[in-house]
């Protein structure tokens, strides 16, 4: 059988465009036409595409000196010096300060404040209430990680922050600027302005009042690892402007991606009843058992958070496919592989089974939180915060999906269940759950 022609694969291209509703439509056509390597063909944007456990060894480990986070775009706009966006000795500076208060061992000191931040939001919902889980779990962890990270509670700050913090999100995210790097981008100046200064507040306080126990209610005796991540920043004489660099990037990395794997975590329960109800059951008995993990890492394999890694290519590249020349612009797939058939029996299905223990696949074929001297430096926080929060959630409340088959992913700064995942809450005890 002839190879497609470059019009065929356009035309199936755009038609999974226009289907699914998100460029990842057309990446899937790409790969299952062209393979794991090949050139997106958009005017004035032309990045290499590759996947696969191979590709991601070499992106992430092996080559990785060849390869440059610090891009042109509105990524790097935002977060101006932030570890995520910054390359050598710099980025590595910022990342030794971070570490600490991320810690795996630190993560039992969390444990009460996600579980009362949890109840928090929760206290407000009626029984009956319509729900949509994208918004409620972005109010969850956006005082999981202001709490952790910086002893802050925003929850009287929500209707200052709230539009920011989406703003800020929607600046990153992919849109036409993609195509036209200097395109107008109106809304966003105002709304940024107020983020930034929200930050700037909360570093003048510390600076002002100086290192403190970090019992972060009056009404509990629970109290969190000190110090905390501003501390760390500040005792290690970084200027504000550059803390502020660090902590919006923690805000945005930290809370949007936990935001993403929660509600994904109900869209998929609400498309999987028979999963859902065995879960709730496996919870009444214990506090976590083994489907509350393999249900977790599924919804990572499926929907990452960052589903594609961005890099600028600092010298050539060699890959079985092809050459990815000096000076071009990489993505490096974790969608793609992590839904690659030649990996993942049925893999497009939501199986938390394929995840039981013994199972194995290849290294690096699944790296939802990437991998190597750079993987995710709350990859543990992240997946403790999903246990808890779930397994308060389901143990306290029974969810009804309204719109489970309507929900598609969506290319935000994270992948995004879109339009949200609508859900009738009752609480569990209620009698009419």
């Amino acid at each position: 059988m002839a190879p497609p022609t470059d019009s065929r694969i356009g035309i199936a291209a755009l038609k999974a465009l226009l289907a699914e509703r998100s460029p990842l439509g057309p990446l899937k056509v790409m790969a299952e036409q062209v393979g794991r390597f090949f050139q997106i063909p958009l005017p004035g944007f032309k990045p290499y595409v590759v996947f696969g456990p191979e590709a991601n060894r070499k992106v992430l480990v092996s080559e990785r000196e060849k390869l440059l986070w610090r891009n042109h775009d509105p990524v790097t706009d935002l977060l101006r010096r932030g570890v995520l966006v910054t390359d050598g000795q710099e980025h590595d500076q910022y990342r030794k300060l971070m570490e600490p208060s991320l810690h795996p061992s630190q993560l039992d000191g969390y444990t009460q404040m996600m579980l009362e931040k949890s109840g928090q939001v929760t206290a407000a919902w009626q029984d009956g209430q319509i729900v949509d889980m994208l918004v409620e779990s972005r109010k969850i962890a956006l005082l999981i990680i202001m709490q952790a990270l910086f002893s802050v509670d925003v929850w009287d700050d929500m209707s200052r922050i709230w539009t920011p913090i989406l703003k800020a999100i929607e600046y990153i995210s992919p849109g036409s600027w993609i195509i036209w790097r200097k395109i107008p981008r109106p809304g966003y100046k105002k709304h940024l302005r107020i983020l930034d200064e929200y930050l700037h507040e909360i570093i003048s306080n510390r600076r002002q009042t100086g290192d403190i126990t970090r019992h972060y209610n009056q009404f509990t005796d629970s109290q969190l690892p000190n110090p905390d991540l501003l501390q760390h920043l500040i005792d290690a004489g970084l200027d504000d402007n550059t803390i502020r660099d660090q902590m919006l990037t923690m805000l945005i990395a930290g809370h949007d991606t936990s935001t993403a794997l929660l509600a994904w975590t109900f869209a998929l329960l609400g498309q999987h009843p028979e999963i859902h109800k065995q879960l709730v059951a496996d919870l009444e008995q214990d506090e976590r058992p083994p489907l509350l993990d393999q249900v977790i890492k599924e919804a990572l394999r499926l929907y990452p958070p960052i589903h594609i890694g961005n890099r600028m290519v600092a010298e050539d590249m060699e890959f079985e496919e092809g050459t990815v020349p000096s000076g071009s612009r990489m993505f490096y797939s974790i969608y793609l592989t992590q839904r690659d058939p030649s990996i993942w029996e049925n893999a497009d299905q939501f199986c938390p089974a394929r995840f039981e223990r013994g199972r194995k696949t290849p290294s690096f074929s699944y790296i939802p939180f990437g991998g190597g001297p750079r993987a995710c430096i709350g990859a543990a926080f992240g997946q403790a915060e999903a246990r808890l929060v779930l397994a308060y959630l389901l143990k306290n409340f029974a969810f009804t999906p309204l719109n489970a088959e309507k929900i598609h992913p969506h290319m935000g700064a994270t992948l995004e269940p879109w339009p949200g995942v609508m859900m009738r809450v009752m609480r569990r005890g209620s009698g009419v759950e």
